[in-house]
């Protein structure tokens, strides 16, 4: 078992006896040395098994792989349920832990499969597209707090512009209230002169010169009621504070975003997976770098079990249920993509996948809602995804 700094270990024999008592060891390569030291005093074939704890198994997964040994890393899911089925106490200790684990393994030995490292792009990708996650987590808490300051001195605006659009990088929203931060500083002047200025800051930032939306703009600021007043120096610092902190976190993700595309595009699947219905330009990188190598898989269950859409199997007796909610046991992250990929393909009706649009259609008919719908078409999108790009390989 793993701990954040130290490893726990222990050895067991093929007749579940142990050969050495739990200890443990620093995640230090001196350390780990010893521990290697020790398995040339063991008789027969060693397997390494460990639980998959985030990150902080890799450094040892890294270090016994490249002296060739054969390892096997568990779902943290599985070991659960397997001490669950193996403990009438239910005690659970670090020392019990690893036990556990070497009971695992030698349970499983004829079932363990060696893990097999990703190729150092896919590696790459999946980490660019976890930390495009958190920024577009931050993203999202940075414009809730620039709407709040916004509705107490420009209230209804974000009604009427755009905010960060991550196709083409731009925010119209941040960009207008950078420059008109109150009602009063487009109230103080005439239409005709709010109109010019209007234009000229769609000119110069790139944004189509759309009079009637300065129109709205000007009604919607003569009449409003912001609470705070623009003669305030705090109310000026505070929109255009909340604007430049928004404005660092799309840069992040605009930097991401860049380097995901450039890696993506050196794949052999790219070009397959872009031309897939719903997915477009910048959903790809996104797919691309959750899925990693297809070649994982061994089959398209398995990428649909990987994303939790796989309504598990219930039966009994000569019932058998029909009706089963999805498992969402695996990445998240896939399933928001894939929903959003459902959801352009569903309101584009994207020719290239007809498939699966006409799938979503046929669920829809048969009386399903359009949530439920759009996951049954990223079943079958998956699916389709699988077989594509493992043509590419095989």
């Amino acid at each position: 078992m793993f701990q954040r700094r130290r490893v726990r270990s222990v050895f067991l024999n093929h007749m579940e006896k142990i050969v050495c008592s739990p200890f443990e060891a620093m995640r230090m390569e001196k350390e780990l040395e010893l521990l290697a030291e020790l398995f040339q005093w063991l008789d027969g074939k060693i397997r390494i098994v460990m639980e998959a704890t985030g990150i902080y198994h890799l450094p040892i997964l890294t270090f016994f792989q490249g002296k060739g040994y054969f390892i096997a890393v568990v779902n943290p899911y599985a070991m659960k349920k397997y001490a669950k089925d193996n403990s009438i106490r239910g005690a659970k200790t670090d020392k019990l832990d690893s036990i556990t684990i070497a009971n695992y393994g030698i349970d499983k030995w004829f079932k363990l499969q060696k893990y097999e490292s990703d190729e150092e792009i896919y590696v790459e990708l999946k980490l660019l597209g976890r930390r495009y996650r958190h920024y577009m987590e931050l993203h999202v808490m940075a414009l809730q707090e620039l709407i709040l300051v916004l509705d107490y001195t420009m209230p209804g605006i974000k009604k009427l512009l755009k905010s960060w659009n991550e196709a083409n990088n731009k925010d119209k929203l941040s960009d207008f209230v950078d420059v008109f931060w109150h009602f009063d500083t487009i109230t103080s002047m005439s239409w005709e002169d709010f109109l010019s200025a209007y234009l000229e800051w769609a000119r110069e930032r790139k944004y189509h010169q759309n009079q009637s939306k300065s129109t709205e703009i000007y009604e919607l600021a003569s009449n409003g009621i912001p609470t705070l007043v623009s003669s305030t120096p705090s109310t000026k610092m505070l929109v255009r504070e909340t604007v430049s902190v928004l404005r660092i976190i799309d840069s992040f993700l605009s930097h991401i975003l860049a380097r995901m595309k450039e890696l993506t595009k050196t794949l052999p699947e790219y070009s397959t997976v872009r031309v897939m219905g719903g997915v477009r330009d910048v959903l790809p990188p996104k797919l691309i770098a959750e899925i990693g190598d297809v070649r994982r898989f061994h089959s398209a269950k398995a990428l649909t079990a990987y994303a939790g859409i796989d309504p598990p199997p219930y039966e009994s007796g000569q019932f058998v249920g029909s009706n089963r909610r999805i498992t969402k046991r695996g990445s998240s992250t896939l399933r928001k993509v894939g929903y959003e990929i459902m959801r352009v393909l569903k309101s584009h009706k994207e020719p290239e996948n007809l498939a699966v649009y006409r799938y979503i259609l046929k669920k829809e008919s048969e009386g399903k809602n359009k949530k439920l719908a759009k996951i049954a078409g990223l079943n079958k999108f998956l699916r389709i995804y699988y077989a594509r790009v493992n043509e590419l390989y095989s």
